[in-house]
């Protein structure tokens, strides 16, 4: 899999909240961004499929 670019603009007050974030991880501003977004990406996924399985067994 590549990889590609994404700029982003973004105000100084988040950015210097991000970086506290990551600093508390040791990492990157970019690094954390990126997990925060496949975290996020998964639990949509996630939530998909428990919704999914619900209507499948007649559950909601």
């Amino acid at each position: 899999m590549g990889t590609s670019v994404l700029s982003l603009r973004i105000d100084h007050e988040l950015l210097e909240r991000l970086r506290e974030h990551a600093a508390k991880r040791g990492m990157s501003v970019q690094d954390y961004v990126v997990r925060t977004l496949i975290r996020d990406d998964f639990d949509e996924r996630f939530q998909a499929a428990v919704e999914e399985t619900e209507k499948f067994y007649g559950l909601t």
